[in-house]
């Protein structure tokens, strides 16, 4: 069984062992926790987060090219939503430095791992 931090210690399906699901789970509950303190832009980057690890659950085991492409295009684009909601949050003083800049560096980890996927 693949050793996902905080997880249920459960057997684990195969696409979680995956680093961009872990990164990708990491980058969603890095989010949450980081309480953006616009309630708006909290809620923005918290849906975005999720949206990115649950489309790469369904993308990950599926067997269909074309839906694997469609959930990793999905998934790409929430990233990129939750880039500019944390950017913005930071830049307006909603959003500490460091929370901000770990969050940038787990979403460039997915982008690159995303655009593998996506080839």
């Amino acid at each position: 069984m693949a050793h996902l931090p905080n997880a249920v210690e459960v057997e684990a399906l195969p696409f979680q062992s995956l680093d961009v699901y872990v990164a990708a789970r990491e980058l969603a509950a890095l989010v949450h926790a980081s309480r953006i303190a616009d309630a708006e832009l909290r809620d923005q980057a918290t849906r975005a987060a999720k949206s990115v690890f649950l489309n790469l659950c369904e993308g990950l085991p599926s067997d269909s090219g074309p839906m694997r492409r469609k959930h990793f295009a999905l998934a790409n684009g929430s990233l990129h939503e939750v880039v500019g909601a944390v950017d913005l949050a930071h830049a307006i003083g909603a959003l500490a430095a460091e929370p901000a800049r770990r969050a940038q560096a787990l979403a460039v980890r997915v982008k690159h791992m995303l655009r593998a996927l996506a080839r």
